[in-house]
């Protein structure tokens, strides 16, 4: 329910109720050592009250997520710029794309807007930022500069009415993060706690959805 809806999508694996009550854990390629450690730390803390992880299988904060996430045994799916038949890109995460999808399909899923075939390339930006708002209730972003699609997605987020979370270290680092806050835009998090009890329960959120979706169809 965004205003921007893509046309289509595709996806790899099986979808699961579960998957409603979703967090999109972001930031950058080029992470801090100090960043990839709260990445997977979060997501592990993420687990542990069952909320269904999305990545974008990106070098970086999105790798990290998604390697804690399947660590911890929790559920994920990933989002990403390239066709479901086009290589896995980078290809450093192929097996962790596969470890996605699990056995029989059943860990995770895959989707993008663009066609089946198609390779990655910028032309496809911001379409992945925009399908991660999209598909989840918010974002957190844990490290992101001024020119990283994490700030793209958590503004995006922001449009669509999404929960944009944004933890302290960069807060106290980014001039953009900090103007988000200090508009509203986005909500400082120090603990994991803060984000889960925000969210409702899967089966309500689902429903929540389907009636905003009929909402939506009366009125056309």
């Amino acid at each position: 329910m965004i205003g921007n809806l893509p046309p289509f999508l595709f996806y790899r694996g099986e979808l699961d109720a579960r998957d409603a009550r979703s967090i999109a854990v972001v930031g950058t390629r080029q992470a801090s050592e100090d960043g990839l450690r709260r990445a997977a730390r979060m997501v592990c803390e993420f687990v542990e009250h069952d909320v269904v992880i999305a990545s974008g299988l990106a070098k970086g904060i999105d790798a990290a997520a998604h390697q804690a996430l399947l660590t911890a045994g929790g559920r994920a799916f990933a989002v990403m710029g390239t066709g479901i038949a086009a290589p896995i890109h980078p290809a450093e995460n192929r097996p962790l794309a596969k470890a996605i999808l699990g056995a029989g399909g059943a860990r995770g899923s895959a989707a993008e807007q663009v066609l089946a075939h198609q390779p990655t390339g910028e032309v496809h930006l911001p379409a992945p930022q925009r399908r991660h708002s999209g598909t989840t209730l918010g974002s957190v972003v844990i490290e992101a500069s001024s020119t990283s699609g994490a700030k793209m997605q958590a503004r995006l987020a922001a449009e669509h009415g999404r929960l944009v979370f944004l933890i302290r270290s960069l807060a106290d680092t980014q001039p953009w993060a900090r103007k988000m806050l200090d508009e509203s835009r986005a909500i400082l998090v120090t603990a994991s706690s803060e984000i889960t009890d925000r969210l409702g329960r899967a089966a309500g959120i689902q429903r929540a959805g389907q009636q905003r979706q009929q909402s939506a169809l009366v009125g056309l």
